[in-house]
């Protein structure tokens, strides 16, 4: 079993994070809709200190969705970058999109939420549908 090209695909959503959740594109408005004041201090210094262990749980969640879309692709047998990236979003809309506007909706969470996680959520599995559906036929 090649595990490289999971370990590269988990990366990326990472990579993808980092820019999704930055100043440059979404922060604000993530951390408003999030419930965040980002003008009080201790709050912004309690969520920066608790973000090593953060970012460790999300990067092996993002190893466990590429394992399971690597061993998917397997089986169904994908063999191009635009094949993994289709199979890669029908799979987050009809199961990870469904299941995070229900708990939304009964969470009461704010819709804007939604739509920034659920975009994020989108651009990650692209990417490593792509590389997994590429890296078959690299």
């Amino acid at each position: 079993m090649q595990f490289v090209p999971v370990v590269v695909a988990a990366l990326s959503t990472m990579v993808i994070g980092f820019l999704w959740y930055s100043p440059l594109l979404f922060a604000k408005p993530w951390m408003l809709a999030a419930g965040y004041n980002i003008n009080d201090k201790e709050q912004m210094e309690k969520m920066r200190k608790s973000a090593g262990p953060t970012y460790l749980r999300a990067f092996l969640a993002s190893l466990l969705t590429a394992f399971v879309l690597w061993r998917f692709f397997h089986w169904v047998g994908i063999s191009s970058a635009t094949a993994g990236i289709q199979v890669a979003i029908v799979a987050c809309v009809g199961f990870n999109l469904t299941t995070k506007y229900t708990d939304m909706l009964f969470l009461r969470q704010h819709y804007l939420l939604f739509l920034i996680n659920s975009g994020y959520q989108l651009a990650c599995y692209a990417a490593i549908g792509a590389i997994l559906g590429g890296w078959r036929i690299a």
